[in-house]
């Protein structure tokens, strides 16, 4: 009995490799876990958000996992790492291939200025040359870089720290009311070559670790106005101060689309400009189509502009 026993019973060092891998093997799995279960992260100040907000940069938490089954020589560590590696694959490879296609009827952008701006008329200048026919502007604090959007575009609105320039005319338009006790965005009927189109241009509240109740607040707001609005080709531009993988943005899309998942290459991050590694910066749309869509370095501001190319559909 004792001989048979001693035949079943598993050696010391096959016992040492299993408890090896166990570490390495919980690794991959907890990264699998994150990105694929990301929305299951608790909101509790703000923290699924932040979450959210990098997804796609989370798929590097791969090399500390891989860095772990190598010190502990794990083979199944190794293998393990599959998993996340062909989460983030099915999750994100669609966003690196190229899509879109054909002419655009209207070139939208839209562009945080940031009011520490050192020279907000550089960065319009930048903008500008781009070629544009709408111009979203938020924290607008100079005059010089009204100025010159005024005298590049005949039509305009500027409601509070936001503004729409256009090369079309501008009718009807009018403040959103988001809540804060001051205007930070804007509706109006733009009538272009194509057809009529009712834009949205907003800054909605700010969020940090621990402070999304601002930005959520007015992310309700506006999409109960999106949502009420019946206009058959709808285009909402500005700095939504949410990601286009934050959970919350399932308030606006859908029933809008974004351009940069429709028509653009890439993730489109904004910011911060230096180095971006998230999208705040938003162009959505409902009854129109994109066929392009970019972002651009446009200097001094911490926010880079997101444009996109439309065509007006139906």
């Amino acid at each position: 009995m004792s001989g048979r026993a001693a035949l079943r019973r598993p050696a010391p060092g096959r016992r040492r490799a299993g408890l090896r891998d166990v570490p390495a093997v919980l690794a991959a799995l907890l990264v699998a876990a994150l990105l694929v279960g990301h929305r299951l992260v608790p909101d509790g100040d703000g923290l699924g958000t932040v979450v959210d907000s990098f997804l796609p940069w989370l798929g590097l938490l791969v090399i500390p996992a891989g860095l772990l089954a190598l010190a502990t020589r794990s083979r199944l560590g190794a293998v393990a790492l599959l998993v996340p590696v062909v989460g983030w694959a099915v999750m994100f490879g669609p966003v690196l291939l190229p899509r879109g296609g054909g002419d655009g009827q209207l070139r939208a952008a839209t562009q945080n200025l940031d009011a520490a701006n050192p020279d907000p008329a550089s960065t319009v200048r930048r903008l500008v040359a781009l070629h544009p026919d709408l111009v979203a502007v938020q924290e607008l604090a100079n005059d010089d870089a009204a100025r010159l959007l005024d005298d590049t575009y005949p039509h305009q609105l500027r409601v509070g720290t936001v503004g729409l320039w256009s090369r079309y005319p501008v009718r009807d338009g009018a403040p959103v009311d988001l809540g804060l006790g001051w205007n930070r965005a804007l509706r109006a009927d733009v009538r272009t070559d194509h057809g009529q189109v009712r834009v949205y241009v907003a800054h909605l509240g700010s969020i940090r670790p621990g402070e999304d109740g601002s930005r959520d607040h007015t992310l309700s707001r506006l999409a109960d106005s999106v949502r009420a609005d019946r206009s058959s080709h709808l285009l909402l531009l500005g700095d939504l101060n949410t990601a286009t993988t934050d959970r919350a943005l399932r308030q606006l899309s859908p029933p809008l689309t974004d351009a940069q998942r429709a028509a653009g290459s890439g993730f489109g991050f904004t910011w911060p400009s230096r180095f971006p590694m998230t999208r705040p910066d938003q162009v959505l749309y409902r009854g129109l189509s994109a066929t392009d869509a970019s972002v651009a370095d446009t200097g001094g501001s911490d926010h880079r502009a997101a444009l996109a190319d439309l065509r007006v559909t139906g």
